[in-house]
C-alpha cells in the first residue's frame, strides 16, 4: 500500500509503498477515508527539538488523527464488524499499569501513539486495536468524523472530569485558537458558556475565533500588559470562572490566573518549548485556584461526550469552517507549509494517492 513515511531523523517525509498491515487477534484493519493533521504531526515533519527526543522509531507511517471503514476483524474482536465507520482514539493505553487500573487510560503510565511511537494513519490502511477504535454513524462526513480527536482534547479542556461544574451562565476565556482552541470556544458556546474571551495573533484564526462564538477577541501582542485588566472589566471585576489554556506560551500562562477569578478553574493544554517561571503564591495558592493539566481524552467518557455535542447541527457547520483546507493525502507536503505559514486552521487530508 502507499503510505506517507518518516525515512530519516530530519525534516519531512516521503511516499513509500510498504506492506499492507493485517490486524492481530484484538485489532481491526481500517480503510482510511479521510485524516486531519495535527500539530504534533507537523512537529515530526519538520524535526524539532520535541521529535528529536520523543521519537524513536524510524521509519515511521505519519498521522494519528482519522475516519475510516473496518474492512478486516482480528479473531478475538468482539463488538465491531467490516462494514464499521469508525474514527480513532490515538492512545494506545497498556490497561495493566497502576493509572489504567484506576479508570485513568487516558494518563497510561507506558502510553504509546500512533504517528509517534506506531505506525500511523497518513496511508491506505491502518491497523487499531478495537478499544480504540470509535463506532461512528455513517452519514457523518469523513473530515468532520477524522477531527472528533482534537475535539475530544477541547472538550477534556473545559470538562476534565465527571464531577466538574458546569459551564453554563460561566465567563471562560480561551489562550491560543489553533484548532483546539477553536473548538473550545465552539462547544463553550453549545454548553452555554455566558461571554467567552479569546486571544489569537494569527488574523486566520483570530476571525475564526469570532466565528466559533467568542465575544470578545484580543491580539495579546498588541494588547500586551493591560489585557487582564480589560478582562476583568468586562466581568465586573470579578475575572472568569474558566480558563483554559492552548497556545504554550509564558504570557498566556500568566494571563490565564492574572485573569481567574478567586477559586476559579485552569486546564493546561499548550505544551510549552522550556521551563516557565509562575508566582505560585498570587497565582495559584492564594487565589485558590483549581489546575488541571490535560493529556488526550478521557478513554472513554469524553467519546461519548463529543458523540452527543457532534449530533448538533450548529456545531458541525463550525467543525466545517475550522477545516480551511482540504487537501489529498499526497500532497501533504503542502499541507504541511499551509500549517506552518500560518495559512490555515485545520487541514483535512482526503483518501487521495
Amino acid at each position: 500500500m502507499k503510505a506517507y513515511v518518516k525515512t530519516t531523523r530530519g525534516p519531512g517525509g516521503e511516499i513509500r509503498n510498504v506492506p499492507e498491515p493485517e490486524p492481530g487477534d484484538e485489532e481491526v484493519k481500517v480503510a482510511v477515508r479521510a485524516s486531519s493533521v495535527c500539530g504534533t504531526d507537523l512537529h515530526i515533519w519538520v524535526w524539532n527539538e520535541w521529535a528529536q527526543t520523543h521519537v524513536k522509531r524510524i521509519p515511521l507511517i505519519l498521522g494519528h488523527e482519522l475516519s475510516g471503514e473496518v474492512v478486516k476483524v482480528g479473531h478475538g474482536v468482539k463488538f465491531l464488524k467490516v462494514g464499521d465507520h469508525v474514527s480513532a482514539e490515538t492512545h494506545i493505553a497498556d490497561g495493566t499499569c497502576y493509572a489504567c487500573r484506576r479508570g485513568k487510560m487516558h494518563i497510561c503510565e507506558n502510553v504509546e501513539v500512533l504517528g509517534v511511537h506506531h505506525d500511523g494513519v497518513f496511508a491506505e490502511f491502518a491497523v487499531l486495536p478495537e478499544i480504540n477504535a470509535w463506532r461512528n454513524d455513517p452519514a457523518l462526513d469523513p473530515a468532520l468524523a477524522s477531527i472528533q480527536e482534537p475535539l475530544g482534547n477541547a472538550v477534556h479542556s473545559l470538562l476534565p472530569e465527571d464531577n466538574v461544574e458546569d459551564l453554563a451562565g460561566k465567563d471562560l476565556l480561551v489562550t491560543g485558537c489553533g484548532p483546539i482552541g477553536l473548538l473550545a470556544i465552539a462547544v463553550g458556546r453549545q454548553i452555554g458558556a455566558r461571554k467567552i474571551f479569546a486571544t489569537e495573533v494569527n488574523k486566520v484564526r483570530f476571525d475564526l475565533a469570532k466565528q466559533m462564538g467568542a465575544d470578545r477577541v484580543y491580539n495579546p501582542i498588541e494588547e500586551g500588559d493591560g489585557l487582564a485588566k480589560k478582562i476583568l472589566a468586562e466581568t465586573d471585576g470579578n475575572g472568569v470562572d474558566v480558563a483554559v489554556e492552548m497556545s504554550g506560551h509564558p504570557s498566556s500562562l500568566k494571563l490565564v490566573f492574572d485573569a481567574l477569578t478567586p477559586g476559579g478553574r485552569v486546564s493546561l493544554l499548550g505544551l510549552y518549548d522550556h521551563d516557565v517561571t509562575l508566582n505560585m503564591n498570587d497565582s495559584v495558592v492564594l487565589r485558590a485556584a483549581r489546575v488541571h493539566g490535560i493529556y488526550g481524552r478521557r478513554m472513554f467518557e469524553t467519546w461519548y461526550q463529543v458523540k452527543n455535542l457532534v449530533a448538533n447541527p450548529s456545531l458541525r457547520e463550525k467543525m466545517n469552517r475550522i477545516i480551511t483546507h482540504r487537501v489529498p493525502l499526497a500532497e501533504l507536503p503542502r499541507a504541511m507549509e499551509l500549517i506552518e505559514s500560518t495559512q490555515a486552521a485545520k487541514v483535512s487530508l482526503e483518501a487521495k494517492w
